[in-house]
C-alpha cells in the first residue's frame, strides 16, 4: 500500500510543492472561493437519508461524509468556503456549526452556510447550477479570481491547490476533475473525452456505450463533480443557463456538455495528479451513494491495510470532536466475554460481555451481554439488547435494538421488517422498531 508522505501536519501547508511552487500555490488558494453543493437527497441510501442530507451521513466511525470535502479545503489552504444546503439540512447545519467554527473571520477565513434564500423567486434550488446562480451575490461580495465547485457527498483526499496550479498554467477557463472508471459504469457519471493535451472535446452526462479511453477498452474518464471556474466565466454561464427555459439548471446535464463547442478553454484534471491517498497504485475516491457501497467503504476501514488512510497526520480529516469517555470492553467469563476483533470502536462505547467482529461501532454504542455483531456498521447512540445476532447490517443512529433480535440471519424475515439491499445488506432504523426519532 502506498501513501503520499508529508512532513508538515499544519492545515493548509503542503511540503510536496517546491519552495517557488508552494508560494505560487499559496497565492492561488488565497484567490479562490470554494462552493460545496450539499443539498442532495441521496435517495439511494434509503432510510439513512430520510431525516438527514447525504453529506451529513456518518462515516468512518466518527466523521460525516462532508468532513472529507471540508478537510480537503482546509488542508489545501482554501479558507473561504460556502456550503449550499437544502434538503433535510438541520443535522448538517448543526454539524458544521459545531465542528467547523475554528476559522478566523478576522483573517477573511470562513465556512458559510448558504440555505436557499428565495429572494427573487419562491423556488428552491432547482439544480446544481441554480444553487450557485442563486448565490452569485455571495461570489460578488468576496470577489474571488477562481471558484472551486465541490460535491459534499464523496469520500476522498485531494490537494485542490494542485488542480488550481494546473488550471492556471494551462490558461483554462474551466477545469473538470476526472477519475478513470470502468466502462460498464458510464451511466453513473459524466463522461469526458479529451485530446492529447487534456483539452475537453466532449462531455456526456450518463451516456450508454460511450467510446472508451484510447488503448483502454474497458475504461472511461469520469467526472468527479469537482470544477474550477474563472469567476467571470462562471457567472456568465450561470446567467445564460438561468435564462434558458429548456434547462434543468444542472452542471452535468446543461452547462458542461455545451462548453466544448462554445470555444471556452476547458481542460480535464486527472485526479491521480492531486490525490493524497493512493492505495495499491489507485487513487481513492468513493461515491458512497448506495447502501452496498456505503457498507463496503466503511468496512474496508477495518482491514489491516485499508484503501483509505485515516491515520495520516499530515492530511487529517477534521470533524466535530465530541467529548466522550474511552471505549470499554468488559466481562471475561466462559459464557460471557467482551471481545473485539478486527473492528473499529469509537469513544463512549461499551461492549459488555458480547462479541464484535469485523465491524465499526460509532460513538456511544452500548452492546449488552450475550450478543454478536459481525460485519456491520453501527451508527452513534445505538443500544443493542442481550442475546442479539446482527450480521451484514447498518444500524442507524438512536436505534434501540430489542433483546433477542436477529438481523442478517434470515433474509426473508429481514425483508418483512427492514430494508435489504441488492447485495443483502440490511438497513435498520429506529422507525422500523416503532421508535419515533426525527431530530438526528
Amino acid at each position: 500500500m502506498v501513501f503520499v508522505k508529508q512532513e508538515n501536519s499544519l492545515p493548509g501547508s503542503d511540503t510536496r510543492h517546491g519552495e517557488g511552487e508552494n508560494s505560487r500555490a499559496t497565492e492561488l488558494v488565497r484567490q479562490t472561493l470554494a462552493v460545496v453543493l450539499a443539498g442532495g437527497r441521496g435517495t439511494r441510501l434509503d432510510g439513512l437519508t430520510a431525516w438527514r442530507a447525504k453529506p451529513a451521513v456518518p462515516f468512518g466511525g466518527k466523521f460525516c461524509i462532508i468532513d472529507f470535502t471540508l478537510s480537503n479545503c482546509v488542508n489545501s489552504g482554501i479558507r473561504r468556503v460556502g456550503i449550499c444546503t437544502q434538503y433535510r439540512a438541520q443535522s448538517l447545519i448543526r454539524h458544521v456549526h459545531r465542528g467547523w467554527s475554528f476559522l478566523d473571520g478576522r483573517l477573511n477565513e470562513f465556512i458559510e452556510l448558504l440555505p436557499v434564500q428565495q429572494r427573487e423567486t419562491a423556488e428552491w434550488y432547482r439544480g446544481t447550477a441554480d444553487a450557485i446562480y442563486q448565490n452569485t451575490g455571495f461570489l460578488r461580495r468576496h470577489a474571488p479570481k477562481h471558484v472551486l465547485v465541490l460535491a459534499g457527498d464523496h469520500v476522498y483526499k485531494m490537494d485542490y491547490s494542485r488542480m488550481l496550479t494546473e488550471h492556471v498554467e494551462r490558461g483554462a477557463e474551466v477545469s473538470i476533475a476526472c477519475v478513470e472508471a470502468p466502462l460498464a459504469q458510464s451511466k453513473e457519471f459524466g463522461v469526458i473525452t479529451v485530446d492529447e493535451r487534456g483539452r475537453v472535446l466532449r462531455f456526456d452526462e450518463k451516456p450508454e456505450g460511450p467510446p472508451p479511453l484510447p488503448g483502454r477498452g474497458d475504461s472511461i474518464l469520469a467526472s468527479m463533480g469537482i470544477y474550477v471556474f474563472e469567476t467571470e466565466c462562471l457567472v456568465a454561464l450561470l446567467e445564460a443557463d438561468a435564462a434558458d427555459p429548456a434547462s434543468v439548471h444542472d452542471f452535468g446535464h446543461d452547462i458542461l456538455p455545451k462548453l466544448p463547442a462554445s470555444g471556452r478553454r476547458v481542460y480535464a484534471h486527472e485526479f491521480v495528479k492531486s490525490c493524497v491517498n493512493v492505495a495499491n497504485g489507485v487513487p481513492y475516491w468513493r461515491d458512497v451513494g448506495t447502501l452496498d457501497s456505503y457498507w463496503e467503504a466503511n468496512l474496508d476501514l477495518v482491514r489491516v491495510s485499508p484503501d483509505l488512510n485515516l491515520y495520516d497526520r499530515a492530511w487529517p480529516i477534521w470533524t466535530y470532536q465530541e467529548q466522550l469517555p474511552p471505549a470499554k470492553c468488559v466481562f471475561d467469563e466462559d459464557d460471557r466475554r467482551g471481545t473485539i476483533l478486527d473492528s473499529m470502536v469509537s469513544g463512549g462505547c461499551i461492549v459488555s460481555g458480547s462479541i464484535v467482529r469485523g465491524s465499526i461501532l460509532f460513538s456511544s454504542v452500548h452492546l449488552h451481554s450475550y450478543s454478536l455483531v459481525e460485519t456491520s456498521v453501527v451508527l452513534p447512540d445505538v443500544e443493542i439488547g442481550r442475546h442479539c445476532v446482527i450480521r451484514r447490517a447498518i444500524i442507524d443512529k438512536h436505534s434501540n435494538v430489542p433483546p433477542g433480535t436477529r438481523i442478517g440471519v434470515d433474509p426473508a424475515e429481514d425483508r418483512q421488517r427492514f430494508s435489504v439491499s441488492e447485495k443483502g445488506i440490511t438497513l435498520v432504523t429506529p422507525e422500523m422498531f416503532g421508535q419515533k426519532v426525527h431530530d438526528r
